[in-house]
């Protein structure tokens, strides 16, 4: 063999061998990254331990991990509000620290927001115990709890996910023509441009918690409550788009959604000048 053919098939191994090394190394970043040895044995440890898993996992792949974490953190909150109302109802405060604390140890850029609620219902309270977990600007997994306490006792009485990649947040209203007890789950995600607001009405009888009502990706949208109902303000994308690239300020739009016996009721829509 000729030494410039020895060259060539040593310069084709050395790509060969570069591709390999690389594909490998692409491989490592996308696969979690499982620590070494068993789980603390204290809660904040043992979640911690759970979210570093996190890294290169997207969503949709993330619910094995997500369910164990919510497992245990649910686990110790009921533990925990049991333990409590034997002596007082904890307030919402006391709550949220609790639930803090048990995402204590995670660590940018792994986050975890808290988002509590107590409120009367019946003659008990009705705990919501809410949180975003998130390990990217975009991989934002959400999960409520609602703990109901009557006569010094607590239950789980439900539990859903809100939509994910946004935060989470709350808003009351006025008793349900049912008497259910109704309330608005809000968040937003980041998008191209503007973020989008997606909102839901969620009802609770005693057995189980229902959507009611729901919307998602209004662009730049913001939610407040009305006299009795809601309102959400919004751009229409396609519209805003074109009006800034020819140098004009699009409009806003309001849309007022009432309150009815089966949820919310698109009442009107209305145009707002920027």
């Amino acid at each position: 063999m000729s030494t410039s053919s020895k060259r060539v098939d040593s310069r084709f191994g050395l790509l060969a061998l570069a591709i390999f090394l690389c594909a490998g190394m692409a491989d490592a970043q996308q696969q979690p990254a499982k620590p070494a040895g068993p789980p603390p044995p204290d809660l904040p440890g043992h979640v911690n331990y759970l979210a570093k898993q996190f890294y290169g996992v997207p969503l949709d792949e993330s619910e094995s991990i997500t369910g164990q974490i919510q497992e245990l953190v649910l686990a110790h909150i009921q533990q925990w509000l049991s333990n409590h109302l034997s002596r007082e109802a904890p307030s919402q405060v006391q709550v949220r620290r609790e639930l803090e604390s048990a995402f204590a140890q995670i660590q940018y850029p792994l986050y975890a927001w808290p988002a509590v609620f107590a409120q009367s219902w019946k003659g008990g309270t009705l705990y919501g115990v809410g949180y975003t977990l998130g390990w990217s600007d975009y991989d934002r997994a959400n999960v409520i709890a609602l703990f109901e306490s009557r006569k010094n006792q607590v239950q789980l009485a439900a539990v859903t996910h809100f939509v994910p990649h946004t935060d989470l947040h709350y808003e009351f209203m006025m008793p349900s023509p049912s008497g259910d007890f109704w309330f608005v789950v809000y968040g937003t995600r980041l998008g191209k441009s503007q973020r989008r607001l997606a909102a839901e009405l969620l009802s609770f009888d005693g057995q189980s918690l229902k959507s009611l009502w729901k919307i998602q990706d209004a662009y730049d949208g913001r939610i407040s409550l009305a006299q009795n109902g809601v309102r959400i303000r919004y751009l229409k994308e396609d519209e805003y788009i074109r009006e800034t690239a020819r140098g004009r300020k699009p409009p806003r739009y309001e849309s007022t959604y009432r309150v009815t016996p089966q949820g919310l009721e698109l009442e009107s829509t209305r145009e707002l000048p920027f």
